[in-house]
């Protein structure tokens, strides 16, 4: 037989093996699924598609090293899998390496929202993300806290001393030198307060939310009337509920619909400066 025969045959079966691995996963028979998997790996192992499907099973059973070593053998076979840079991603968040899970996560959401916007795994991945990025901040924004604390304490103890020793001068006005003092202190404690105002989370404003969900916008759309949306929100309303505008209820198509790139460039610029509105609960 030819060496492109063997190679044609290697090949239809590692797909058949995909298929049965596919079957397996469904039913939740994930030993052999992955059993499956591997044998397609061993015919095939340049398919990057083998490698994700085991990972998956992996995750399934929480075994998170096995799901970041067969993410990353799938991602150096093709670098545009979405399923193989998110899933590498959460496997990376359970180990607690946020930054780099983050960036998967978001390598991820950048390359499924070029290919699909409307798909349904964007959203989850989006939510994932959110999430990450939400813990990312609360370290940070604690870290901050702890920075703004001491350097305040430091600065009160500093103005403290400078009181002391000016006032045990002689010929030094005591009640001048007390009223100067108290005021440095209220000076003090007004900028440190402004300081850590950005980590205090408030509400978002009005104009970077969905008027569906009220939530804060990720891939938003803009309608004739004016009215923005998230995207895969207006898209199933247009489907599921009618083709029209929920808010102003005039006439709407899904061709109608523009992105909002002002908007997505004003809610990118809040979130790095507001990282507590990342939290979606």
């Amino acid at each position: 037989m030819r060496p492109h025969s063997v190679s044609s045959a290697a090949a239809k079966q590692a797909e058949l093996l995909r298929i049965v691995g596919n079957n397996c996963f469904k039913h939740g028979h994930l030993g052999a699924a992955i059993d499956a998997y591997t044998e397609a790996i061993t015919l095939c192992p340049d398919v990057a598609v083998y490698w994700t499907n085991r990972a998956l099973c992996h995750r399934r059973k929480n075994d998170w090293l096995k799901v970041e070593k067969d993410c990353r053998r799938a991602i150096q076979l093709d670098n545009s899998s979405v399923k193989a840079h998110c899933t590498l991603g959460l496997a990376l968040l359970q180990k607690q390496e946020l930054d780099e899970g983050v960036n998967e996560l978001q390598k991820a959401l950048d390359l499924g929202s070029g290919a699909n916007p409307k798909g349904y795994m964007i959203d989850e991945i989006w939510q994932e993300l959110a999430k990450a990025k939400y813990l990312q901040w609360e370290h940070a924004s604690s870290k901050r806290s702890w920075e703004l604390q001491s350097l305040k304490e430091a600065c009160e103890t500093a103005l403290k001393e400078k009181h002391f020793l000016d006032d045990s001068h002689p010929g030094s006005f005591s009640d001048e030198a007390i009223i100067s003092h108290m005021k440095q202190l209220e000076v003090l404690s007004r900028v440190f307060k402004e300081a850590g105002e950005a980590d205090i989370p408030g509400e978002v404003p009005d104009y970077l939310c969905c008027k569906i969900t009220l939530d804060i916008l990720r891939d938003p759309v803009i309608t004739p009337s004016g009215v923005s949306y998230e995207r895969t929100l207006i898209f199933h309303h247009l489907q599921k509920v009618g083709k029209f505008d929920p808010v102003t209820r005039e006439p709407l198509d899904h061709s109608q619909l523009v992105p909002n790139l002002a908007i997505k460039e004003a809610v990118q610029a809040y979130l790095d400066g507001h990282g507590w509105a990342y939290n979606t609960n």
